[in-house]
């Protein structure tokens, strides 16, 4: 199946204005982003890749670094809106559209690979989206993260067939008699949802003309309202990141993710 990568990139963040260009290492956010798609494209057959932007000023960084690039409405709702929009605007025909954040420039790019992977195996599936299963220091360390920031961290319930069930930005399931099964094994009954998601075309046509879902509202995650449509979302086990976060919200995290790849030797 041919699959387009989108990367949506918007300037405003009330959080972080202009994130898609701040420096990582002397290069911009988006570029590094732009690098994983790349990588995949490379590596896989009939992939391609393309940066969605609302903005001039990225629009130009784009153009100026090689990067392929188009301009799409500001007043787009979402990440997904604009992943459809992009591929309109440049009338792929891919099969597959993959919604890679603008934002996540460490996302690795066996993340990318995997979900693209898992829609052309499973023909059930909607969407595909990564879940990493979480060691039991890593759950406490979550646990503590959600003290200060009770709405950072996202997990997932899911069916035996590897279909989601749910997602949380609790922390779910509740685990009865954990002290006998932190003694079992190493991992937890957790899985942490990575913010990635490969639609087909049809699926994400489908999901961005559905209205906002009542469970949607109430948690801010817009993947329940692909649940609560009734639509199949694949959740595809991946190995942990080797650094601690994939995306970057705040000047914080952009300060912590440099001092994270300088340690580990990457800038």
């Amino acid at each position: 199946m041919s699959t387009l990568i989108v990367i949506p990139a918007r300037y405003a963040s009330t959080r972080f204005p202009g994130k898609p260009l701040a420096l990582i290492g002397g290069l911009p956010m988006v570029e590094h982003t732009a690098n994983v798609a790349k990588a995949v494209a490379e590596m896989t057959e009939n992939v391609t890749y393309i940066v969605a932007t609302d903005d001039a000023r990225i629009e130009t960084v784009c153009h100026d670094r090689g990067l392929n690039v188009v301009m799409t409405d500001p007043d787009l709702a979402s990440g997904s809106d604009r992943a459809l929009a992009a591929a309109k605007a440049i009338q792929s025909p891919a099969e597959i559209i993959v919604n890679l954040q603008g934002d996540a420039p460490l996302t690795p790019s066996d993340y990318v690979r995997a979900v693209i992977d898992r829609l052309q195996r499973d023909p059930t599936a909607d969407i595909a989206t990564p879940v990493v299963r979480l060691s039991w220091s890593a759950l406490d360390q979550l646990r503590e993260n959600k003290r200060t920031t009770p709405f950072s961290g996202t997990t997932a319930l899911i069916s035996q067939r590897g279909h989601a069930l749910w997602f949380s930005k609790n922390i779910v399931p509740a685990i009865r008699k954990e002290p006998t099964r932190r003694d079992a094994g190493v991992l937890s009954p957790v899985r942490q949802h990575i913010g990635l998601y490969a639609y087909r075309r049809d699926a994400l046509e489908r999901f961005t003309a559905l209205p906002p879902s009542p469970y949607e509202e109430i948690e801010g995650l817009e993947q329940l309202r692909a649940l609560e449509a009734g639509m199949t979302i694949a959740c595809v086990e991946v190995p942990p990141m080797p650094l601690s976060q994939s995306g970057i919200d705040t000047p914080e995290d952009l300060a912590r993710v440099e001092a994270d790849l300088a340690r580990l030797g990457r800038l």
